[in-house]
């Protein structure tokens, strides 16, 4: 039986208690996303833009380098948007806090909207008719993950870990044993349904991200079902052992 999944509140508030140690652990998104934004979804300056869950920022900076302006972000957490805001200071920046079904956001405002591994908190339907009323004619929206895991290839560390996680799973986890952004099936489905867009398209790339013991301790401290254990510390403790007793003091996630 599937283990019972996380209410979407709790994403709204499971990952402001250590706002520096989560933006350190978790990795920054691959530059080649940025690339496809400009030369896809007109990403260049003045491009009036929003991001939903912005969280400690770890997409926002890229985007302001970039040129979006205004930016807009949408982050529920208080803690999370006060770090967000000490570590991009802009005056085209604009940060509301709130849940984005609650955000009042000007409709036809925006040429770009953009979500970097938090969509999958949302509803999907309705989150994707107010970003569809948000977006200018011919606009564009980006949903992108950094998904941790390759199910193509062996995972020794995962399966060597995976019974000390078990519990309630976040909604990042999918259905069916396919991760929320890696099911483009579902995800371009929901668009179609959606009939506010034009053109769909889904890109994926794999790529290395080697921790040791340390790191991965720290990445596994973010995500949201270790979180969620009512037992967080003894099994954060049990992960950092077996990568440093099992694993040479490293582990690599893809």
């Amino acid at each position: 039986m599937p283990s019972p999944g996380l209410e979407r509140q709790f994403g709204r508030q499971a990952f402001g208690a250590d706002p520096a140690g989560y933006h350190t652990a978790r990795p920054d998104y691959p530059e080649w996303v940025y690339e496809t934004l400009s030369s896809r979804c007109d990403l260049r300056p003045k491009t009036a833009a929003f991001e939903i869950g912005a969280g400690t920022g770890k997409a926002t900076r890229r985007l302001l380098e970039l040129g979006a302006d205004p930016l807009t972000v949408i982050e529920p957490d208080q803690r999370l948007a006060d770090f967000l805001r000490q570590n991009n200071a802009s005056q085209v920046l604009r940060v509301i806090v709130a849940p984005f079904e609650e955000a009042a956001l000007e409709e036809q405002a925006f040429d770009l909207g953009l979500s970097a591994t938090s969509f999958h908190w949302l509803d999907e339907e309705s989150a994707l008719a107010k970003i569809v009323r948000l977006l200018r004619p011919g606009g564009w929206w980006a949903a992108v993950w950094n998904v941790f895991g390759d199910d193509s290839r062996p995972d020794p560390f995962h399966n060597a870990t995976t019974r000390l996680l078990k519990g309630p799973t976040g909604p990042s986890i999918g259905k069916g044993g396919m991760p929320f952004g890696l099911d483009s099936a579902a995800r371009l489905a929901a668009l179609q349904r959606s009939r506010g867009f034009d053109v769909a398209d889904h890109v994926a790339s794999r790529w290395p991200l080697v921790l040791d013991a340390e790191q991965t301790v720290a990445l596994y401290s973010t995500y949201s079902n270790a979180t969620a254990h009512p037992d967080r510390e003894r099994i954060l403790a049990e992960l950092g052992r077996i990568a440093r007793d099992e694993f040479g003091d490293g582990s690599s996630e893809t």
